[in-house]
């Protein structure tokens, strides 16, 4: 369900530039090509992130499983808010996020964002900052499973390996 969205301050100036928002958690896969390929436009640019479930853990031990939970709710509404404001501080003009929860094997897609907008820079840095802010700060849970043994996660992978 493709629900518009549009920034109360971009309203108020008389602005008419929509911004339109789908925000989708989903408890069974989902096939991030064909979702790309109903919402997109014919916006000039756009830039996406498809995340896969990885097959070892930070200490490189095997997985089994990644479980992954949330706050119906909350969590739509925050992803959401951080949307609508990175939108507008990117220039961007719609944003996707759709993410996975429940029991999800390794290798399977985990989430996808993808934005929109008039030029390459603004839908890429917004792609990365949107992603990062769900990655931050939606109420996601991470259970990682080995050898029929779940073990809560205690905090989120850095952007980059070497930090």
């Amino acid at each position: 369900m493709k629900l518009p969205s549009f920034h109360p301050l971009l309203e108020a100036e008389g602005l008419t530039q929509k911004r339109e928002i789908t925000i989708e958690i989903y408890s069974q896969p989902f096939d991030p090509w064909i979702q790309l390929s109903e919402w997109s436009s014919t916006a000039a640019a756009s830039a996406s992130f498809c995340g896969h479930v990885r097959a070892v853990d930070e200490h490189g031990s095997s997985l089994e499983a990644l479980e992954l939970t949330h706050y119906p709710g909350l969590c739509e509404s925050l992803i959401r808010e951080n949307a609508q404001r990175l939108l507008t501080v990117h220039g961007a003009t719609a944003a996707l996020v759709i993410h996975r929860v429940g029991r999800l094997s390794p290798h399977e897609v985990i989430v996808l964002v993808a934005v929109e907008a008039d030029r390459r820079g603004p839908a890429q840095r917004c792609c990365m900052a949107l992603l990062e802010a769900i990655k931050y700060e939606a109420p996601f849970w991470k259970k990682e499973w080995r050898n029929g043994q779940g073990s809560w996660v205690s905090g989120n992978t850095p952007l980059s390996s070497s930090s």
